[in-house]
């Protein structure tokens, strides 16, 4: 192991590329806890603390933020805007004919999707922190009654809208830099950054509520889930592909055979991601209705079974919204009518399947049925960790005699299928750059 670790920076290129991305994401993790200003660093200290015992869309965006958000610094949006920008723009590829005639461009239309990308990245993260401004400087409003801003003022507010929007774009052009010169995706390598810093947080606030078998019951559930979301996220069914040979001049072509692989989790974390930005809409709007008569009534069973993870009716919600969004998703990112044509114009057909419409058939009927294992698995990933915890005797309700809070463990399944997706994509692309170069990589079977 410690021998395949020096591999890594015996290669000078990689190692340049490795200390790039570490130096980036160092800066990124900075930028997390350099406030925004005009505010109260106090009113924040006293909202991280509340924020421990909070579920809700508060724990929901310190997923992504690495707990930026309720120390409102300037990387407080972290990546959510770019993450809502390019699942927008990949709905809006399937609808809007101009941005379907770029995903057709290659690298030029891919360019073109990517400067758009941006530019709604700037508008979200515009919006989102307008929004937390407003919500949290209200007394019923997401920060518990804590004033951030002593100057409530229209120039204080668009000082920080400013702020928060320049570290969102800031966060942006350091995950393309990352792509671009280090290793991994930057995106993808900035969300890992954010949940991870958040474990030993949450490994100590266990320990001192809950004690070491606590720890312990954890750790076995960690590592259960571990095992479980690597053999999923390998899996794949692959679909063999044949092309006839052609004779072109004096030369043959084809007689070729390959692959499609279709992942059993096709559509990876976003399933999740859509189900709880639906989930938690409720939840921000609860915040607005008045705090007597109906509007008390309506915020209550909010709070109730749309907030509380342990909620019978939130699970039932979330689990069937992950399951439906895994099928939305796959649809949009793989088409089995463009693959099959691709497949027919390219001279290839599936072994006992004709080329055309009996192509697109089959790979529909293939593609659903391996989504429904995959989209139940990460349902499962979602909701089972707190279940078993509660199972076992472990409080981890908010708000009620010191429990863990549902802000530091509401979503546990969902850090570990993201940091694990990560980290495997990532060791892949060391693994093939220590391959080119004669060495024994990570994932390579020992002799």
């Amino acid at each position: 192991m410690f021998s395949r670790i020096a591999n890594m920076f015996r290669v000078p290129d990689l190692r340049n590329k490795i200390l790039f991305t570490l130096f980036a994401l160092g800066l990124y993790r900075l930028g997390s806890f350099i406030p925004a200003p005009g505010i109260d660093t106090l009113a924040v200290q006293q909202l991280r603390e509340n924020s421990e015992q909070q579920g809700g869309i508060l724990a929901y965006v310190q997923l992504f933020s690495g707990g930026g958000l309720t120390t409102f610094a300037i990387f407080a949006l972290g990546v959510l805007p770019y993450i809502t920008a390019s699942i927008i723009m990949q709905v809006l590829g399937v609808v809007v004919p101009r941005i379907e005639q770029w995903q057709q461009q290659g690298a030029v239309g891919q360019r073109k999707i990517t400067q758009w990308t941006r530019y709604l990245t700037i508008a979200i993260a515009v919006i989102q922190s307008t929004s937390f401004a407003f919500l949290f400087n209200r007394a019923d409003g997401l920060g518990g009654g804590f004033v951030l801003l002593p100057k409530f003022n229209v120039w204080t507010v668009l000082l920080v809208v400013l702020t928060l929007t320049a570290g969102t774009a800031l966060v942006m052009w350091m995950g393309e830099l990352i792509t671009q010169k280090g290793i991994g995706n930057g995106m993808s390598l900035i969300i890992f950054a954010s949940i991870v810093s958040q474990f030993p947080a949450q490994f100590s606030t266990l320990y001192t509520n809950e004690g070491i078998l606590a720890i312990v019951a954890f750790s076995i559930i960690l590592g259960i889930s571990l095992v479980g979301i690597v053999f999923v996220e390998n899996g794949q069914r692959r679909i063999p592909v044949n092309f006839a040979k052609r004779v072109v001049g004096r030369k043959m072509y084809g007689g070729q055979s390959t692959y499609i692989p279709l992942k059993v989790n096709q559509s990876g974390v976003i399933p999740i991601i859509f189900a709880s930005s639906v989930l938690y809409l409720p939840n921000l709007i609860a915040v607005a209705l008045p705090d007597t008569g109906w509007g008390n009534g309506i915020r209550n069973f909010v709070d109730r079974n749309l907030v509380d993870p342990s909620a019978v009716l939130y699970l039932v919600v979330f689990g069937f919204m992950i399951v439906g969004f895994a099928y939305f998703y796959t649809a949009i990112t793989f088409d089995p009518a463009k693959q099959a044509d691709t497949i027919r114009k390219q001279g290839g057909f599936i072994p006992g399947i004709r080329p055309g419409p009996q192509t697109e058939h089959y790979l529909a009927r293939i593609l659903t049925r391996i989504t429904l294992p995959g989209a139940l698995f990460i349902a499962a990933v979602a909701l089972l960790p707190n279940l078993i915890m509660r199972a076992i005797g472990f409080n981890l309700d908010a708000g009620h005699g010191g429990g863990l809070g549902a802000a530091g463990f509401g979503f546990i399944g969902i850090s570990i299928l993201i940091a694990v997706g990560v980290a495997l994509e990532t060791m892949k692309q060391i693994d093939s750059q220590l391959m080119m170069r004669n060495y024994e990589g990570f994932l390579a079977k020992s002799k």
